[in-house]
């Protein structure tokens, strides 16, 4: 396929198709890697959909910090699903172009998806606070309809940062390399193929990027601070080391998480590599996306419990 962006440029000089770069340039290579993703990606998808299906048809699951990792569960397949699909293409086929229009898409519902997740983790925080720190007031502070607004807000907000990233970015004007060099398409490598001085642009993704991303994880420390304040004066060894245990699993997560995407994006654009950043893209689109459940599932009880049930009813 000639990837020339001449070709794809119209009377008025505007990009109306991309393309990836090819990964490797041996096949067998590209195939290992094939697999190597798909297997991931259906382990994320069977993950994180047995566990909202486990919460949402066990009673015993039906409080906030399970409605939260239900919500969790839905992005993570949000996350993937945006993304994998067109790099598995990209990997075993030559079709390894993308219209516009399907790589604006791309980026709002990656966008959408990871910034809600940044704001849930902070939500579930939030929650871990109130129940240690508050127990007493925690059903009343807590009740339904305050857990169904903060997963609303952390879904809003996911969604108007992506509209104004991605109308951002795609206002631009691309008069060619129309090539992408990643996986996806991704604000830096979309944006490093814009034409004339982007610095203005640069420095508008970084500072949503601090805002969407370091804020909730201010929200986390904070939430965590208070937590450990309340747990290191806790009377009983057993009840500090029970709520350590509650909060385990989620600051695993966080660190995951938060980690690979402040490596990503608040990093200085001069230690950017196209080789690191495809790296690191790997992780955060579907290791983590695949160790999340695995990870709420072999440290949480309750949840290794119901899954058991589910799959003992399938075996049935």
């Amino acid at each position: 396929m000639n990837l020339s962006c001449s070709l794809w440029l119209d009377n008025s000089m505007s990009v109306k198709h991309f393309a990836f770069i090819k990964f490797f340039e041996v096949t067998e290579q590209c195939f290992l890697l094939f697999t190597l993703i798909l297997l991931m990606f259906l382990a994320s998808l069977t993950g994180n959909a047995l566990i909202t299906l486990a919460i949402w048809t066990n009673l015993v699951l039906h409080n906030p910090m399970y409605f939260f990792l239900a919500n969790l569960s839905l992005l993570e397949i949000g996350y993937t699903c945006s993304v994998i699909p067109k790099m598995l293409q990209s990997l075993v086929s030559e079709a390894r172009g993308i219209s516009w229009e399907g790589c604006a898409t791309q980026m709002f519902f990656f966008t959408l998806f990871g910034i809600s997740e940044c704001c849930l983790l902070a939500a579930m925080a939030f929650d871990r606070y109130m129940a240690i720190c508050s127990p007493l007031h925690y059903a009343s502070r807590m009740s339904r309809g305050v857990c169904a607004q903060l997963a609303m807000v952390s879904w809003r907000v996911g969604c108007m940062v992506g509209l104004g990233q991605t109308n951002y970015i795609f206002s631009l004007d691309f008069c060619g390399p129309c090539e992408i060099d990643h996986f996806f398409c991704d604000l830096p490598p979309i944006l490093a193929l814009a034409y004339g001085d982007t610095s203005r642009n640069e420095a508008a993704v970084f500072v949503a990027a601090i805002l969407c991303i370091s804020s909730p994880f201010l929200l986390i420390i904070a939430s965590y601070g208070r937590i450990l304040a309340a747990v290191l004066i806790m009377p009983s060894p057993e009840g500090r080391r029970k709520a350590l245990s509650t909060c385990s699993s989620h600051l695993l997560v966080v660190t995951l998480f938060y980690g690979s995407a402040s490596v990503t994006y608040l990093r200085p654009k001069t230690s950017h590599s196209p080789e690191i950043d495809k790296l690191l893209a790997l992780f955060y689109t579907v290791v983590t996306s695949m160790l999340n459940p695995i990870i709420y599932s072999l440290r949480n009880k309750e949840v290794k419990a119901a899954l058991q049930r589910i799959l003992e009813r399938k075996n049935f």
